[in-house]
Formats: structure tokens, C-alpha cells, sequence
């Protein structure tokens, strides 16, 4: 579970979706070197914690942005990084607009930063366009099957 420092939605619950952390918090995680990759996105800080790590699991799914997915491959040079992306600019506009929970300014900032990070989808091992849910997943499924180790 990621942390990050923006506020929670009306569905979310610290813990359960993210570790919402005040920006002071968070700075002191950052310098305390808490964090396996950390981003500002979009005017709020993100990032994946150690700890989050340390949990017994058959593999770990990060969710992060470019940026935290550089510092991965740095700190993990033999992670697997899957990009993920929409399938055209205008649906993740639709989609970013339909949650209800981001300001037109917001979005915009977000269709900004998303620009810049599927310019860098070469960096990744694997893409997976997102245009139909179940179809991403499945392929998203069958990649996960493939780096289980026997």
C-alpha cells in the first residue's frame, strides 16, 4: 500500500487504501529513508515504504508512477516493471472527469503529468493499454503467471 500526502477521497480510509500522511510526516519518512521510491504527482507526494515491503507475499504489485518506478529498477534491478497505460488521452480525460473528485484544474495537471509519463512507457518491460478493463487484467494476469518462480 502506497502512502501519499493528499487528501483522502469520501471512500477512502487511511490504511485500508493509502497511509495518508501530513507533508511534514512525510518529508520525515523521506529523510529517515523509509521509502523504497518516493514522487511528487501532481502536486502530492506518493510513495511505496519499506515496511510495505517486508510483508510475507508470493510477489509484491507497486502501483507508482515513472518516476518511483526509476527508483525500483535502482534500488531493484531485478524487478519486473509493467506500464500501464490508457488508451487514448481523450478516455483518460473521460475517466479522470468521472470520478467527481478532482477539480478541472486538477485533471488538467493530471493529463499534463500522464503526457510526460507515456512518453517514457519504453522504460518499462511490459505495457498493458487499459481500455477494457477485463482484458488489461487478464493480460496483467498472464504476465504475473510468467515471473512466478517454481
Amino acid at each position: 500500500m502506497s502512502a501519499t500526502t493528499r487528501p483522502p477521497r469520501p471512500d477512502e480510509l487511511n490504511g485500508v487504501d493509502y497511509h495518508f500522511l501530513s507533508r511534514p510526516d512525510f518529508d520525515r519518512r523521506v529523510a529517515a529513508g523509509e521509502f523504497v521510491e518516493h514522487a511528487v504527482y501532481a502536486g502530492h507526494s506518493y510513495g511505496t515504504l519499506r515496511s510495505e515491503l517486508q510483508r510475507p507475499a508470493d510477489g509484491i504489485v507497486l502501483e507508482i508512477d515513472v518516476q518511483g518506478a526509476r527508483q525500483v529498477r535502482e534500488t531493484l534491478p531485478d524487478a519486473t516493471l509493467v506500464f500501464i497505460e490508457p488508451p487514448s488521452f481523450d478516455a483518460l480525460r473521460e475517466r479522470l472527469a468521472g470520478r467527481g473528485s478532482d477539480s478541472a484544474e486538477q485533471v488538467e495537471r493530471r493529463l499534463g503529468a500522464a503526457r510526460e509519463e507515456v512518453a517514457a512507457a519504453g522504460e518499462f518491460d511490459h505495457r498493458v493499454v487499459n481500455d477494457d478493463f477485463d482484458a488489461a487484467l487478464a493480460e496483467l494476469s498472464r504476465l504475473a503467471a510468467t515471473m512466478v518462480e517454481p
